[in-house]
Formats: C-alpha cells, sequence, structure tokens
C-alpha cells in the first residue's frame, strides 16, 4: 500500500488539496485505507455503470486525523477500511452517519452492519488456526480456539502481536461470548505455549511453520490465498492445513471490511449509490476474486481457489458487540503481558 497516494479514477489530474476539487455534483469522494490494486478495479466498474466519477485518496493512516482536522468542510463521501475496530474508530470520532436504504439491509445481514446502520459490512475474512501438515495434519471439526491453550500444545503456537486488531477482535468475541475471566485465562495458555515471541505478520506465522520453528498458527484466511498465488510464498503455504475452528460451538470468528458515509459527505445520494454497489452481486464476486474473501451478500460465492478450502459455520454474533468489547480486550492482553 502506498502512503497517502492520492488518485482519480476516471483519468483526470491528481487530486487537488482544496475543497473545490470536489464541486461538481456527478462524483463521489473516497478516502480509503484498502488497497489500490483492489479498489481501482471495482470503482471503475462503478464509474462505467452509473457515470458518477470517483476522486479517491488511498492511504496507510491517518485518514480519520485527516477528516477530523477538516471538520464540516471536509470533502469525504465515504471511508473504506477493514477491521470492526477502524470502524469503530470512525463512528467514534463522530465522522459517520446513520443510513437507512433498502437495498444496504436486503443485501448485506443485520450482524454484518452497525447499530444504527452507520457502517456496512463489505467482505469478511475468517480468523483461521493453521496446522503443519507434515507433523500435525489436518484439525477435527471438534477444534476450537481454546484448545490452543492447553499444555499439550506447549512450544508449538506462532503467533502475531496480541495487539494487533485482528488478534484483538477474536479475544473480544470471546468476551463477549463467555466473559473476561475465560478471555484471560486462555491469554495465560496461550502465551505460555509460544515457541517464540509474538512478532511479524500473519504470512510470517505460516513461513514459521514451513521453517520447522512451530506446529500452529492463527491468521486471516484470505493470507492462505495470497500465498498460494506468490511463487515466492506458495512453498509456505503448501506446508500448512487452513481450519476453521469452533465448527460444533459458536463458529469460526471473523472479521470485515466495510464502508461509512461520512457524516458531512458532499455528496450522500452517490455515497450511498456507491454503498449498494458494493454491496451487489457483481462487486461483492469482484472482491472474491480480487482479494480471496468472502462475500456478505448472501448467495455470492467466493472464489474457486476460496471454495477448494471447504465450507463453514461463521460465527453469526452481531460485530458491533465485538466492538463494544475491544477495549476490555486491550485490557486483557496487556494484563498478561502478552507480547513480553
Amino acid at each position: 500500500m502506498k502512503k497517502s497516494l492520492t488518485l482519480v479514477l476516471t483519468g483526470l489530474s491528481a487530486l487537488a488539496a482544496t475543497s473545490s476539487a470536489f464541486a461538481a455534483d456527478n462524483e463521489v469522494n473516497v478516502y480509503s485505507y484498502r488497497q489500490q490494486y483492489l479498489i481501482e478495479p471495482i470503482l471503475k466498474d462503478f464509474t462505467a455503470q452509473t457515470g458518477i466519477k470517483v476522486n479517491i485518496i488511498f492511504a496507510e493512516k491517518g485518514l480519520v486525523d485527516r477528516v477530523v482536522r477538516e471538520g464540516k468542510d471536509s470533502p469525504a463521501d465515504v471511508l473504506l477500511t477493514v477491521d470492526i475496530s477502524r470502524l469503530k474508530e470512525i463512528v467514534d470520532a463522530g465522522l459517520a452517519q446513520s443510513v437507512k436504504n433498502d437495498i444496504l439491509e436486503k443485501n448485506i445481514p443485520a450482524h454484518f452492519r452497525g447499530k444504527n446502520d452507520e457502517w456496512f459490512a463489505l467482505t469478511t475474512r475468517a480468523r483461521a488456526v493453521f496446522s503443519s501438515k507434515d507433523r500435525v495434519g489436518k484439525l477435527p471439526a471438534s477444534f476450537n480456539y481454546y484448545d490452543l491453550a492447553k499444555p499439550e500444545y506447549r512450544g508449538k503456537i506462532c503467533i502475531r502481536s496480541g495487539k494487533h486488531p485482528y488478534n484483538v477482535g477474536l479475544i473480544a468475541s470471546m468476551i463477549a461470548h463467555d466473559g473476561e475471566a475465560k478471555a484471560k485465562a486462555f491469554l495465560v495458555g496461550l502465551k505460555d505455549n509460544l515457541a517464540r515471541r509474538p512478532q511479524g505478520n500473519d504470512r510470517g506465522q505460516v513461513k514459521a511453520i514451513h521453517e520447522g520453528l512451530c506446529d500452529y498458527s492463527l491468521g486471516n484466511s484470505y493470507y492462505y490465498g495470497k500465498m498460494l498465488t506468490d511463487k515466492e510464498q506458495k512453498s509456505w503455504a503448501d506446508d500448512v492445513f487452513i481450519n476453521f475452528p469452533d465448527q460444533e460451538s459458536y463458529g469460526t470468528h471473523v472479521n470485515v471490511s466495510g464502508i461509512v458515509i461520512a457524516k458531512y459527505a458532499p455528496h450522500k445520494a452517490n455515497a450511498i449509490k456507491l454503498a449498494e454497489y458494493l454491496s451487489s452481486d457483481k462487486a461483492q464476486k469482484l472482491y472474491a476474486e480480487l482479494n480471496f474473501e468472502y462475500p456478505v451478500k448472501p448467495g455470492v460465492q467466493p472464489s474457486e481457489l476460496v471454495q477448494s478450502w471447504g465450507t463453514f459455520k461463521a460465527d453469526n454474533i452481531p460485530l458491533a458487540e465485538i466492538a463494544d468489547n475491544y477495549e476490555k480486550a486491550l485490557k486483557l492482553i496487556d494484563e498478561v503481558k502478552f507480547d513480553l
């Protein structure tokens, strides 16, 4: 992802720094944490279908602060991001507006929407467990996340920082389901079972399994697709099975990418049209093919590669409940000194 990369997707010149660049009515202004390679093809198709020009800013960080600084004069119509924690951050900053819309309600299940329809999920990704093919094999359907804290897994698990949003979201879901005490006990047991101090990213943990440093890791499902289609990382992915925990209980924890209509959106009608399009069959299929994510719209199938991993039961707890427990999860991770 390129920092603060500014593009106009319909062949216009680079986005101007002043609000006057956003004056036209037949356009929509997007601030995006999502990567350029993924979003550009989808938004180009939106423009081709609707004639609405898309002005977009890509960034790794700082977009929320930017919208706060811009205040009521912000040109932002739409914010695109990943992870329930970032959606929560936007809402908590007072930058979102509630949108009641029949198409969005039809396309996006209720547990993938904000409490007051102030955000909408567009894709999901599962928090999977990867296991060594040679040393472990495929895990049974009875396997659950809590198993990773059992003594028999001592020294066999690799994981990225406990404070990474992907892991915080999982712990927040555990708190929502089972309370803080059980979630804390899980963190203590998981820490005791680590083969090394938390480090790197999700793909780095699969590489560690490939190198024999550990036998299990936690990682988002779409990274498996990325590794399988990357000639330099395919050997890592070939050495592991992807497993979907909690199939006999709550279901596998999933997180999302999502969209927010900005509070002061100058082109609100076009922003809603974009949200509707992104929840449509075509856009959902594009997301699935380009980034190995799961569509949120019922009936739209994942890519063939993702389908080859098999079906699984996803936890259908409202993501808003996970967001409500996010700070509690962070506190527990600090209390057990997970990353130390």
